[in-house]
This record gives C-alpha cells, sequence and structure tokens, in this order.
C-alpha cells in the first residue's frame, strides 16, 4: 500500500466542528429520553425526540452529508468521503445519530443507488421523501437459502410479464424492514437465469405496502431485538412496473457493489465512534474500581489494554481516512482492496477494543445496564454484514497475487 497524503477541506472542517457542536447540545442530552420514547412506541415505532433532533439537524445544514454528487434541488450539504469520515465518526457513537442527520443505514445506501440508476419517475415518488427523512427503506437482499455472500447465489425471481415484474422468493435481514417509517424495498432478484453469473440479477424498487408483500421471521442479533427488526420478507406474486427496475435488466450485481462500497466505509466510520466510546466507558469504570487496594486504572494490565486501544483506534481511523481519500480520488473500484481491507479490520479492532471494556465493567459489563453488550452485539454482526471477513480477504489476496500473475484465478 502506497500512502498518499490527505487534508479535509475548509467546508469539512466547518461541517465537522458543527456535528460536534451538535453532538453535544442536542443528542447526548437526549439519549435517555429517546430510549425511554423507544420503550413507549415499540421496536417499529418512531421516537417523537427525533423530530425535534431533525428540525434542528436541517436548520443547521447538517443532512444528507453523505451524497457528494447530489443535486443542488434537495437540502443538505454535500461532503467527499475524507470529509464525512469524522462526521460518521461522531455519529457512530450514538446509535441513533445518524438517523437525526438523515444519515443512516441501509437508507444512505437507497438514496445514492435510487439517485443514480432509478427512472424519473420512481426517483421522484421514492428519492425525494427519502432525502426530506419523511421516511426509511430496507435492502432486501439477503436469502436464508443460500450463501448470499455470493451475490450469484440470490434465487429470488423476477419475471417479466407485460408492463409488469413479477416478484417470486424470500429475503431476510431486510434491516428496518418492520419499521412504521419503511414504506419501499430495493430488491435483488434473478431476472435472467441463463445468462453469465453475473448478469443474472437485477435491482427493482418494490413498495412495502404492494400486494403479496408479508413479513415473516425476525431474527435476532446475538438475542438482541433491533428497531424496525431484521425480519425475513416474503415476496409471492409481487407485481410492480417494468419502470421499477434500477438501471437495466442484469445490472443488479453491479449496482450491489456500487452501493455497497460506500455503505462499507460508512460501517467502518461509525465503528471507529462505537471503539471511542468503548474505550471512554473503560478508561472511566477504571478510575471509579477498586480492586486489592487500588484502583483498577493503576493496574498494569488495565494500562497496557488502554494503551493498546488508544493505538489500535488511532491505526484503524488512519486506514479509513487513507481510504476515503482513494474513493475521493481514485475511485471506489480502484479502491476495493483498501474498503475490503477496512471492513475486515476495523470491526475486529472495535470487537476487541469492547471486549475488554466489558473485562474491565466485570459482570455488570454483560447486562444491560451499560451499553458495551450490545455494541459487541453490533460488531460481531458487522463481520457478516455487507460480506463477511473471509470474502473481503479473498479478495485482497486474490489482487496481490495477480500483481505477480495476472492470470490468476480463485476457482483454480
Amino acid at each position: 500500500m502506497i500512502l498518499m497524503p490527505h487534508d479535509f477541506s475548509e467546508q469539512g472542517l466547518a461541517v465537522q466542528e458543527q456535528v460536534r457542536l451538535f453532538m453535544d447540545a442536542y443528542v447526548y442530552p437526549n439519549e435517555e429520553r429517546y430510549y425511554a420514547e423507544l420503550d413507549d412506541v415499540g421496536l417499529d415505532g418512531y421516537p417523537p425526540v427525533m423530530d425535534k433532533l431533525k428540525a434542528a439537524a436541517l436548520e443547521r445544514g447538517l443532512w444528507n452529508l453523505f451524497l457528494p454528487d447530489l443535486d443542488e434541488e434537495h437540502p443538505g450539504t454535500r461532503l467527499s468521503n475524507l470529509d464525512y469520515a469524522p462526521v460518521s465518526e461522531m455519529l457512530g457513537r450514538v446509535g441513533f445519530a445518524s438517523e437525526a442527520l438523515n444519515c443512516s443505514a441501509p437508507d444512505t445506501g437507497n438514496m445514492e443507488i435510487l439517485h443514480r440508476y432509478a427512472s424519473p419517475a420512481v426517483r421522484e415518488r421514492w428519492l425525494g421523501p427519502l432525502l426530506a427523512g419523511e421516511i426509511r427503506s430496507a435492502f432486501s437482499m439477503t436469502e436464508p437459502d443460500v450463501a448470499s455472500s455470493d451475490a450469484t447465489n440470490i434465487g429470488l425471481s423476477v419475471e417479466r410479464d407485460g408492463d409488469f415484474y413479477v416478484l417470486n422468493g424470500r429475503k431476510w435481514f431486510s434491516s428496518g424492514a418492520r419499521a412504521e417509517r419503511c414504506k419501499v424495498l430495493v430488491v435483488m432478484g434473478k431476472t435472467s437465469p441463463d445468462a453469465p453469473p453475473h448478469l443474472q440479477q437485477s435491482m427493482i424498487v418494490v413498495p412495502k405496502d404492494t400486494p403479496g408483500v408479508s413479513l415473516g421471521l425476525d431474527p435476532h442479533l446475538f438475542g438482541y431485538a433491533e428497531r424496525g427488526g431484521h425480519p425475513e420478507v416474503v415476496y409471492r406474486d409481487v407485481r410492480v412496473p417494468v419502470d421499477n427496475i434500477l438501471g437495466e435488466e442484469g445490472a443488479g450485481f453491479a449496482i450491489a457493489q456500487a452501493r455497497l462500497g460506500p455503505g462499507r466505509i460508512h460501517h467502518c466510520m461509525r465503528s471507529i465512534g462505537v471503539a471511542e466510546r468503548a474505550l471512554e466507558l473503560m478508561v472511566k469504570r477504571s478510575l471509579e474500581r477498586s480492586t486489592f487496594g487500588s484502583t483498577v486504572a493503576h493496574k498494569g494490565l488495565i494500562q497496557d489494554w488502554i494503551a493498546e486501544a488508544r493505538i489500535d483506534i488511532d491505526m484503524a481511523r488512519q486506514y479509513v481516512f487513507h481510504t476515503a481519500h482513494l474513493m475521493d480520488t481514485v475511485g471506489n473500484r480502484a479502491a476495493a482492496t483498501e474498503i475490503a481491507g477496512i471492513k475486515v479490520a476495523v470491526p475486529n479492532m472495535a470487537l476487541k477494543v469492547i471486549d475488554r471494556a466489558i473485562q474491565v465493567h466485570g459482570a455488570a459489563g454483560m447486562t444491560q445496564f451499560f451499553p458495551l453488550a450490545h455494541m459487541y452485539a453490533g460488531m460481531r454482526a458487522l463481520r457478516i454484514a455487507d460480506g463477511p471477513d473471509e470474502v473481503h480477504k479473498m479478495t485482497i489476496a486474490r489482487r496481490e497475487i495477480r500483481k505477480h500473475s495476472p492470470a490468476f484465478r480463485i476457482s483454480g
């Protein structure tokens, strides 16, 4: 890897400072209120305090920060990937903060591909309300019956019938699809079974209230029920207009790669914020607790853990900054090795920090009275979400080997 210099723009630095002030003035003071309201409305509901947070963010121009090439008809401040990285890290410290700035997954990725690939009518119908933060969306790709880390395995059928496509199949881990405000699904299915493997799939926009769409199983991540869930979505003779296709038939695999690249770096940015908060909790707990005649912070082993956490977080952050800079300057395809690398490195780093923070907290660290166990579950899930570690390592290895053997193929 050749490291390249990078600098934040003046606009980026200004926005980063505004987000820091917003977190201090609005997000942190409203954490307890948010979770209390969530208990009242249920996991599929919408905590009312979110409207207050969104209004404050919109008033300050802290809105839709993740889309650098969006047209000026829609509200928001456009940031490069590099300028957005510290913003996303700050938002990652609190689970609901990204939504307050309309920068939360899976909406970010869905908005990007709707902006780039949807027909004018579909873009007007769905992108506008998403950009305004009025509705939520879900990404329906993973299937329960196949290894979806290989997208060519996708089996949901999408058949042309005159002016409509008819969808039949099952998805799951369509994150957020149970939420009342989730109104639209972006679905990956197979339109051309006889085409080459990477040209068989297409992306289709499906309103959630379309006849034939139903929700089934509701998987929990390590026992945690998440807001909006990660449900199974059943598509049974679901008919949508052909205009709802994104791009062209057979372009689904390429669109998925275009969507998941930025999504992966956003996950990594937020994960660094999670690790930072875990380190902060670890240090504070070590200062509050005493064992065998001194505070836990006085123990050499704990100091070693704290020091390692600081080093590991800072190294991971620089890796993410470098990758974001490459995405801005040479493009996502050229940065594929680095995108894959951070997707492996950052969640594993965060897991290490969180695990040691749990250890410092003792039995309490495993309970719902501290956020660490939930943070751990989320980071462990991220080693699978948007592609498992092993697939990303395969991508990196293949590119390294091809530097020496250009004709090399993984399949032997």
